[in-house]
């Protein structure tokens, strides 16, 4: 299919009837499009049949000041003109202009036009700006701006400065909820139903991803199970007894916890006596039980209200006594393969035993933590940062292959035991961007041009 970019600008008012779009003559001989005959004019879910008038002496496309409004392009008084992709299918008569990308998010701040989305808005402008220089578009939305059954959302772009406007429904949604409640809402549901049904929407990231549903997936592919620590739901005491004493350590994770919240590392210390070690913000708390019945007593109580899986516990890699662990960014290209385009070492803070950044991990290049880290030997160091990719590479395709659901990036979280064998840890479908910064960034990172990448070939553009 022939693609290419058009710059669009906006004719004075009264100049252009508003079913009437003004082309640059070489892109109407390109695409053949049908001159002083209607075609529908799609952007995203908004359609509109326009009559197309050649130009020769117009690089571009110009369309009236209305139409504009009710495409919602974002456009200031300062920027009034846009770069677009465009397409022209002679099948149905539809000049395509795109692609429209929505990124669904958790909350917004309307009383903060300046920092709309608080700590995630300097992501978003970048987005915006990477956008640009793929001739996309992008908005961004919540929950609360979905009508049901509407052809439109209440979103923000930015025009200079971000505006809430009401948007065409996108051809590809970012779902970036960090909210299992809000995903699985009955709006959202709905508008993703309603999205792909009537304007061919492409949701990815469509789901979190619980840690038992990735590792009994996985578990069936005899090339992937060499990475998976022994792990099970944690759904009796004969499950919790037939683990903790087999290892030094077990630990107890949240099948739907992020940001380390929740974890327990447990320990078998002399005699009968257990030791469990609590995540908490400020550092790890500790407390000991003299059996592991009474261990599990304690347990039990938040079983009521948590499901925990419990983990065989690895002889990490360390750096100054500091447990260290990998965080591999998997996405989608665009041809639609699954490429790694980051990887990078978290350190665990002081006195915690997660490397969360949110649990003051720090992080730096997987090559600089190898080399400071008590590998037991220089072969296991050898080829270990490869070894992390092709592993991160392998789990997110089983993932894609074994688990029914759409996604198009994923955070996989990898170890390095000390004698360098990788593990995986857990997968993570809304992968925080401050993980996966690339610690020599560009003014816009390249995880966030492979998703628009990836958005443009969703949608053919």
């Amino acid at each position: 299919m022939l693609k290419t970019k058009v710059a669009i600008g906006i004719a004075g008012s009264g100049t252009l009837p508003d079913d009437t779009i003004m082309l640059g003559e070489s892109f109407v001989r390109h695409w053949k499009i049908p001159k002083g005959q209607h075609i529908q004019l799609k952007f995203g879910g908004f359609r509109q049949h326009v009559k197309v008038i050649p130009s020769p002496r117009l690089d571009g496309m110009r369309i009236g000041s209305a139409l504009a409004g009710r495409m919602a392009l974002p456009l200031s008084a300062a920027q009034s003109r846009i770069t677009l992709r465009m397409h022209y299918r002679a099948a149905t008569s539809t000049l395509s202009l795109g692609p429209l990308i929505g990124v669904l998010i958790s909350r917004d701040e309307p009383g903060s036009p300046d920092r709309p989305f608080g700590s995630i808005t300097l992501f978003c402008r970048e987005l915006v700006e990477a956008c640009k220089a793929q001739g996309a578009s992008v908005y961004f939305f919540t929950p609360q701006g979905i009508s049901r059954g509407d052809s439109v959302v209440q979103g923000w772009h930015f025009a200079g400065n971000w505006k809430q406007a009401d948007m065409p429904v996108p051809d590809i949604v970012n779902n970036r909820l960090t909210s299992r409640k809000l995903e699985n809402s009955p709006a959202v549901q709905h508008f993703f139903e309603n999205a792909r049904k009537n304007y061919a929407t492409v949701v990815f990231n469509e789901k979190f991803l619980d840690k038992t549903e990735v590792f009994d997936a996985l578990k069936g592919d005899k090339s992937l199970a060499r990475y998976l620590p022994e792990s099970h739901l944690l759904s009796s005491y004969a499950v919790f007894k037939s683990m903790c004493p087999k290892y030094a350590h077990v630990f107890l994770k949240p099948v739907r916890g992020s940001l380390g919240k929740g974890i327990i590392r447990i320990s078998h210390l002399e005699g009968d006596s257990y030791q469990a070690l609590h995540a908490t913000p400020s550092g790890a708390r500790k407390q000991v039980y003299p059996t592991l019945s009474k261990l599990y007593g304690a347990i039990s109580l938040k079983m009521k209200t948590v499901r925990y899986q419990i983990q065989q516990g690895l002889q990490l890699i360390e750096v100054a006594k500091r447990p260290v662990d990998f965080r591999a960014l998997a996405q989608k290209n665009g041809t639609g393969s699954w490429v790694i385009t980051s990887i990078v070492a978290r350190t665990a803070g002081n006195q915690h035993f997660v490397s969360n950044l949110a649990r003051g991990g720090t992080l730096s290049r997987v090559s600089a933590a190898i080399v400071k880290s008590n590998l037991t030997s220089s072969i296991g160091g050898q080829g270990a940062a490869q070894r992390l990719r092709q592993a991160a590479l392998a789990i997110a395709q089983g993932i894609e292959a074994q688990i029914p659901a759409h996604f198009g990036e994923l955070g996989i979280d990898l170890a390095l035991d000390t004698s360098g064998r990788v593990w995986l840890l857990e997968v993570n479908s809304k992968p925080s961007k401050n993980d996966n910064t690339p610690l020599t960034e560009g003014k816009i990172r390249p995880s966030v041009r492979m998703m628009i990448q990836y958005a443009r070939f969703l949608s053919g553009f």
